[in-house]
């Protein structure tokens, strides 16, 4: 059995390199140039990020990263088609990182209303403000009930603990 995982967040939260840490396949990228010069990041995701994974059960999860750009959001919708689950990325080192969840919690509405969502909250360690229950707080305001943690998408065995997370919301 095969399960469809979308990454989605801002440039520069992650997508790419945690869909690397974990999967099993050299990862597919389409990556160009960065011309973003409000962002620290040499190049950017345009199309989609995709790596594989194979659970201890045999299932596979097919991991797909959206580009984290507003003006690509036309990718979010064909990538969100069928996906099982959603993990927003969220860099807290951001100018104001709960508008950028905002952001994404809008954008992927319809999916998060349908399936299982983990919001994962990185760079806390550098940048402890907002602190986890600002996200909590603001989710809850728009009616989206999803887990909230912190997370080092470089960590595989804590990007595997987001898909656990997701997959164990799915079951329930």
């Amino acid at each position: 059995m095969e399960h469809k995982i979308l990454f989605t967040g801002t440039m520069g939260a992650g997508k790419t390199t945690a869909i690397a840490a974990v999967s099993e396949i050299p990862p597919v990228r389409t990556e160009v140039r960065n011309n973003d010069a409000s962002v620290a990041k040499a190049t950017t995701t345009v199309g989609l990020d995709y790596g594989e994974l194979t659970l201890d059960n045999g299932e596979k999860l097919r991991l797909y990263g959206t580009p984290g750009q507003m003006r690509f959001d036309f990718m979010w919708r064909i990538l969100a088609r069928g996906a099982l689950g959603l993990v927003v990325l969220v860099d807290n080192s951001r100018p104001d990182p709960l508008a950028d969840l905002e952001v994404y919690l809008d954008g992927f509405a319809e999916l998060i209303e349908k399936t299982a969502c983990v919001v994962a909250v990185g760079r806390m360690e550098t940048h402890p403000e907002p602190g986890l229950e600002a996200y909590s707080q603001r989710m809850q305001d728009k009616g989206v009930l999803c887990p909230v943690l912190p997370a080092n998408v470089t960590d595989p065995q804590q990007v595997v603990q987001l898909l656990d997370l997701l997959l164990i919301q799915l079951e329930a």
